[in-house]
């Protein structure tokens, strides 16, 4: 037994065509999709019932030359019933081009509410969200700062520690040295000498220690500038963002509104 591949495949194109006609805004397409649908599955059914036969009568023919009776019942209750459908559709079809002059499907008013109010709380998140986000980063930069100024403060503390020990370690050692040379019977004069040079010299090393603990301050205080106008910018950026959302949200909301009052049709109001 072969199976016939043509009739499956005008079967599948009627149903395809139906459903893509059944898509359209249009009701006469609407109309057309439902009968084009309603034959490719009369002719599936028909197909899938089995090759042709004798009429389903006891004593006409053999029974296994009999048609089956059951797919050629179901087309039959089918076409019935895609005649009352098309029937109903027609009156359908009639009546909207009686109010609104056009056989177009409008959307819902209520779904569009709906639409923009999803639309709204969406707009409303994303706002909140990117808020948040800055917020967020404000306070992972605030603390970045903290604790940039706590490094630098301790480095300073240990260089300025440091610079004491030093100069202690220094003092100690001109004490000895001053001590040593008593010893050994140098003369005052002298001695008043040695120790104008080294204190020369230690001055120079302080003031050279002392610069550069300003150095640190001043670069200390370069870089906190340079994080407050980061975080300027990045308030600006986020501001501007913000206005821009709302501008957006603004702009859909009045598309919206214009839209339904495109598809509200005064004609629905006073026609009885």
């Amino acid at each position: 037994m072969t199976v016939p591949v043509a009739p499956f495949l005008a079967s599948g194109l009627l149903i395809a065509t139906g459903v893509t006609l059944l898509l359209e805004r249009s009701l006469v397409r609407v109309l057309a999709g439902v009968i084009v649908l309603g034959n490719g599955v009369n002719l599936l059914i028909v197909t899938a019932g089995g090759p042709a036969g004798g009429p389903p009568l006891l004593g006409s023919v053999p029974r296994a030359a009999m048609a089956d009776p059951l797919p050629q019942a179901m087309v039959l209750t089918a076409i019935v019933i895609t005649l009352g459908v098309t029937a109903f559709l027609l009156a359908m079809v009639h009546r909207s081009w009686q109010l609104t002059g056009t056989d177009e499907v409008q959307d819902d008013t209520e779904d569009r509410n709906v639409r923009l109010r999803a639309r709204h709380v969406e707009l409303g998140a994303a706002v909140r969200a990117k808020r948040d986000d800055y917020r967020r980063l404000v306070l992972r930069q605030r603390a970045e700062l903290a604790h940039m100024q706590a490094e630098r403060a301790e480095r300073e503390r240990l260089e300025e520690a440091d610079l004491e020990l030093r100069i202690a370690r220094v003092h100690d050692e001109l004490g000895a040295w001053t001590r040593d040379l008593r010893e050994r019977g140098v003369s005052e004069e002298e001695l008043h000498d040695r120790l104008e040079v080294a204190a020369q010299r230690a001055g120079d090393s302080e003031l050279d220690n002392l610069r550069r603990i300003e150095e640190l301050r001043e670069e200390h205080e370069r870089r906190r500038r340079e994080q407050a106008a980061r975080e300027k910018e990045l308030r600006r950026r986020l501001k501007h963002r913000q206005r821009e959302a709302r501008r957006q949200m603004r702009a859909a909301l009045r598309a919206e509104r214009a839209r339904q009052a495109l598809a509200e049709d005064p004609e629905l109001e006073g026609d009885e």
